[in-house]
Parts: C-alpha cells; sequence; structure tokens
C-alpha cells in the first residue's frame, strides 16, 4: 500500500489528488494552510501546514510521515494565484507569490526526499501551471513562479533519478478551482476572462481537477517508471494554439 503526502490537499486539484489515490487504496495525507477545509478533507491524515514556513513544512511533514508509516508519493499542490503587471505586482506581492509557489516546492521536496530515500525510492510530482511555459499578460508574479517550478522540478529529477526518486510535474491549464476562480476574479470583467480562458483551449470549457489528478496519478505510478524530469502538461490545448 503506497503512503502518499499531498500538499494543497484539502481543495481544487489537491483533493482530487486525494480521491484519486485513495481510489488505488493508498494511504494519503493532506497537508493544507485551511484548517476549515482540511477538516471536510477525506484524506486518512490531516495536517495543517504553511509551504511557505520552514518550520511548519517540517514539522507536517514528520507528523504526516509518523501516521502513515513512511512515505512513497510527494505532490506538491499548494499554490496561489496573483495578477498584476511588473509595474503594478508590489514588491510584497511578488514576494508572497514566489514564497508560497516557488519555496513552498522547495521546502516540501527538502522535507520529503529523505523519506523517499529511506524507503528506498518513490515519486515526486509537482504541480506548475502551463503559465510556467506560456506567457499571459498582468500576471507577472504567477507566470515567474510556475516556470521556476518547472525547471525546479528538472533540477531536482537529475539529482535525485539515481536514488530511484523520479521527479516529475505536471502543468495544468485552466482549471475548475477556487484558485482559478480568484484568479478570474481579480480582473475588470471576471465573466469575460473566464470565457476567454475557456476559448484558450480546444474543448470549450474548464479542465475537471480529476482530469489533473489522473496525471498526476499516472506520474507517480509504476506506468511512468521511465518519465523523469517531465513537464506533462495538461491543458486542453491552451498551448497548441
Amino acid at each position: 500500500m503506497r503512503r502518499v503526502l499531498i500538499t494543497g490537499g484539502a481543495s481544487g486539484i489537491g483533493a482530487a489528488t486525494v480521491a484519486r489515490f485513495q481510489e488505488d487504496g493508498c494511504r494519503v495525507a493532506a497537508l493544507d494552510i485551511d484548517e476549515a477545509a482540511l477538516a471536510l478533507s477525506t484524506a486518512e491524515v490531516k495536517v495543517h501546514c504553511n509551504v511557505a514556513d520552514e518550520a511548519s513544512v517540517a514539522a507536517a511533514v514528520e507528523a504526516a510521515v509518523a501516521e502513515l508509516g513512511g512515505l512513497d508519493v510527494v505532490v506538491a499542490a499548494a499554490g496561489v494565484a496573483s495578477r498584476g503587471s511588473v509595474e503594478h505586482c508590489s514588491p510584497e506581492e511578488f514576494g508572497r507569490v514566489m514564497s508560497i509557489n516557488v519555496r513552498g516546492v522547495y521546502l516540501t521536496c527538502r522535507a520529503t526526499i529523505p523519506h523517499l530515500r529511506a524507503a528506498g525510492g518513490g515519486a515526486v510530482v509537482t504541480v506548475a501551471s502551463q503559465l510556467g511555459l506560456v506567457a499571459v499578460a498582468d500576471a507577472v508574479a504567477y507566470c515567474a513562479s510556475k516556470g521556476a517550478v518547472i525547471n525546479m522540478t528538472r533540477s531536482m529529477a537529475l539529482d535525485h533519478a539515481a536514488e530511484g526518486i523520479r521527479v516529475n510535474c505536471v502543468c495544468p491549464g485552466p482549471t475548475e478551482t477556487p484558485l482559478s476562480a480568484s484568479f478570474f476574479a481579480d480582473t475588470p470583467d471576471p465573466a469575460a476572462t473566464l470565457q476567454a480562458f475557456k476559448d484558450a483551449g480546444v474543448i470549450g470549457r474548464l479542465i475537471s481537477p480529476a482530469e489533473i489528478a489522473e496525471a498526476i496519478n499516472y506520474l507517480a505510478s509504476e506506468r511512468a517508471k521511465a518519465t523523469i524530469g517531465a513537464a506533462l502538461v495538461v491543458d486542453a490545448g491552451y498551448t497548441v494554439r
């Protein structure tokens, strides 16, 4: 029975990923900063965690691993959205986004890779975005952070492949989550922005969290044992146009 730790596991893509691994009979720990949402999670283990804080991540990982009895899979799904050009994104906002979206992945992997090593290997899946590969206007911090996650994933993949630890990332396109809702809401015309993102793909709708969770589950599975350092794009054709 695989033991899985998921940050941002209480909502959106993280919650869908919890459910997907549970379908496989895995024991799952959800880490999240939102205690109210965490209380409603179906995860077997639930731990409050601020991924931007080193002490919080270290304590949460140790608590989760103790409850799970070890660790085989890590999914770093915690993240935030942000709007603003380089002139209109304040230094404080830029720092907040980078601390959660980039530092959060770094701290999560730093704390969990020793446990994967102790288990004889395992898989790490980070959650980036199609906006780490292509850009959109008025989202400089978000685009920068997700591009950083993709290349951090590649670097970690090289560092740990020989230990039997595969590191990959998934790059979701516009997905129907609270995070995306906040991204759309922070625009002059949220309805028009939402429609524009629907139209940017080829399926005429947002992607479901379950569809992203399926890709994460694949990357963490033995079916992807030769997939290392990949950025798997699941964006409904957004980046094809």
